[in-house]
């Protein structure tokens, strides 16, 4: 990961099991700081097993900071449509529930607009058959996880998600 130079911008986004989301852009040049956790829900300070419960409605989501001069919001969009499965309805692959859905949470109306960009091109693209049901909402208040969730893969060596 590169050193943190300059000024950074945030995004954050829910794509499935907050593991291998992390662990993919934490690997990304640009991408000076990743940490998990949740957001898009009711409940202060959830717990995992509030979050996996349903209840509290949140989404498992990955917060990072970028560098722009390294790498633009729009490189990070696309990876983001790549490392998962856009028209699955609250779930990636074997993970079901809300708290696995597709969401790209925004920090401003620019974010908003390349957002919303980027999803009706991949619609149009016709790579998928099915709708693309990933949200995009108003980032909210994160709530880091327990810090055994923090750089999983990195810590353990295991590819989980």
């Amino acid at each position: 990961m590169a050193k943190k130079a300059g000024k950074t911008e945030a995004a954050s986004f829910a794509a499935g099991c907050f593991w291998g989301v992390e662990e993919e852009f934490r690997c990304v040049k640009g991408v000076v700081e990743t940490e998990v956790g949740y957001m898009g829900g009711t409940t202060k300070n959830p717990t995992y097993d509030e979050v996996c419960t349903g209840r509290t409605g949140h989404a498992e989501t990955v917060h990072l900071k970028f560098d722009p001069k390294e790498i633009s919001y729009e490189k990070l969009l696309e990876i983001f449509w790549n490392l998962h499965d856009p028209t699955q309805l609250n779930r990636q692959g074997p993970d079901i529930g809300g708290n696995y859905r597709s969401i790209i949470f925004y920090y401003s109306p620019q974010q908003k607009k390349l957002a919303t960009e980027s999803k009706e091109k991949l619609a149009k693209s016709g790579k998928y058959r099915n709708d693309i049901v990933t949200e995009i909402v108003p980032a909210t208040n994160f709530w880091r996880a327990e810090e055994y969730h923090q750089k999983y893969e990195m810590k353990t060596g295991k590819k989980v998600c």
